[in-house]
């Protein structure tokens, strides 16, 4: 049986994953033409747009087959050095590449361009699943700890010298695979609590968020109270009704002494009851929150530049955005999404796709052109089309042999998710607008070729994974 499995080549691929790829290529293909074939109608096919993601596609194929050709243990042996290669591209490109919307992210030769990014991101999948398949590597000590971050901060790094901001983030998806190999889970929590204060800072007054820092902190201390909890926690009640009560009648800094008398008093009972570990945590959260809302507020309102303050704004504080400038393209790519309805104006019917309202919406922002086109059911089927996709990676994951074919899975399924999740987001005006393409959907075709490349790796590894 163990044989004819290993005899099976391509029989033994995963093909509801590999039905899904094509499939999202196929329709992304269709909202990349249904966006240009007014616009360009009369030039030669292959000189549009849609004619030029066609020949990306014939080209992601011959990379696909290519990839099937070679033996899966080349991308294991070889991870280091194809790692040091996407780190050589990312340094090049700061003083070869072009400089495009700002960023110089890319390498223009005639009419051909790619983002050397897009090579860096896959090089970090196979270094980081070959540093975590060592024996050697235990992500519970802090010599593998550091040496996973820096794998994952050199290219972030390099990234945001060009600048691209949204290309780097996308690396944060490293730390689902990092997670899942064993990384205390507090470092999230923490990195979580940070995330969130520097972004309430961002539109909160500092003095709001460290009264309810305040709060929450007494409420805690009060469930820590053994005997006559209930009493406890209901008196910490009272006193966050009556602090916020306090504070929205211009009483802030009133209600903010009379918060932080408290805290310090229950601070001092709860310590002189041997709970000085939760006391001193919540301490720590404390001042660590004061001191990250105030510096997010004043980086916000004295640091960034005035369009800088608008990209913000556009994701957290619309009402504050111009409408007719940062704020166009959410609002036209909601405009486009809504108009849609149920069941969309039908294939090549979209008005505000052929009259080109939304801005980059063949790429950034394509998911609008599925919306008005599709409607809300188009809109939810490509959803859950994702979705199966990333639950198949998750699948083929969990049932590898090898330790870095598992990571592997995993690194991919977090990029893959970051992608989705911010674009479809962007376009709904429920994320920030930073320039991540949807995966196989929108235009591009360095994207196009390396989404196809980290695939055809990852079924070339899952079909050979009873041969471990």
């Amino acid at each position: 049986m163990g044989r004819k499995r290993e005899a099976a080549g391509l029989r033994n691929i995963d093909w509801a994953t590999f039905s899904l790829f094509i499939a999202l290529s196929a329709i992304g293909w269709s909202m990349v033409y249904s966006v240009s074939y007014s616009q360009e109608a009369g030039l030669d096919f292959l000189s549009t747009s849609a004619g030029k993601q066609l020949i990306w596609m014939g080209i992601s194929a011959i990379a696909f087959a290519v990839i099937f050709a070679i033996d899966w243990k080349f991308w294991q042996t070889l991870a280091y050095p194809i790692y040091i290669v996407g780190i050589v591209l990312l340094v090049l490109v700061l003083f070869l590449g072009s400089t495009i919307k700002g960023s110089t992210s890319w390498f223009v030769f005639g009419s051909f361009s790619f983002q050397p990014s897009e090579v860096a991101k896959f090089a970090t999948c196979l270094a980081m699943s070959n540093y975590l398949s060592n024996y050697r590597t235990n992500l519970r000590t802090l010599r593998s700890q550091l040496i996973a971050l820096g794998l994952l901060l050199l290219p972030v790094g390099l990234i945001m010298l060009q600048p691209d901001a949204g290309s780097a983030i996308v690396f944060s998806s490293f730390l689902l695979v990092l997670y899942r190999e064993g990384l205390n889970s507090s470092y999230y929590i923490v990195g979580a609590f940070v995330a969130l204060i520097l972004v309430l800072g961002l539109i909160v007054e500092p003095t709001y968020i460290i009264l309810s820092l305040i709060v929450l902190s007494i409420v805690v201390l009060a469930y820590h109270f053994e005997d006559n909890r209930r009493y406890w926690l209901l008196g910490a009640l009272t006193v966050a009704a009556g602090t916020y009560f306090a504070a929205v009648n211009n009483w802030s800094t009133q209600a903010l002494l009379a918060g932080a008398g408290i805290f310090v008093a229950l601070s001092i009972v709860q310590w002189m009851q041997k709970q000085g570990r939760i006391v001193s945590l919540l301490l720590v959260a404390v001042i660590v929150g004061a001191g990250l809302s105030y510096a997010a507020n004043f980086a916000f309102n004295d640091i960034l530049k005035p369009h800088q303050q608008d990209r913000l704004n556009v994701w957290l504080q619309p009402s504050k955005a111009d409408p007719r400038g940062s704020l166009y393209n959410v609002f036209q790519s909601k405009l486009a999404i809504g108009s849609g309805g149920l069941q969309g104006k039908g294939f090549l019917n979209g008005t505000l796709t052929k009259l080109n309202y939304v801005p980059e919406q063949s790429t950034d922002f394509i998911f609008c052109t599925i919306g008005e086109e599709q409607g809300f059911v188009g809109s939810f089927s490509i959803i859950i089309m994702f979705t199966l996709f990333l639950i198949r990676i998750t699948i083929i994951a969990e049932r590898q042999r090898s330790n870095f074919s598992r990571h592997y899975a995993y690194c991919i399924a977090g990029i893959f998710f970051i992608h989705i999740f911010i674009n479809v987001g962007m376009t709904m005006g429920l994320m920030p607008v930073i320039g991540i393409p949807l995966p196989f959907i929108s235009k591009g075709g360095s994207s196009l070729l390396g989404f196809t490349v980290m695939v055809a790796v990852l079924l070339k590894l899952d079909s050979n994974r009873y041969r471990i």
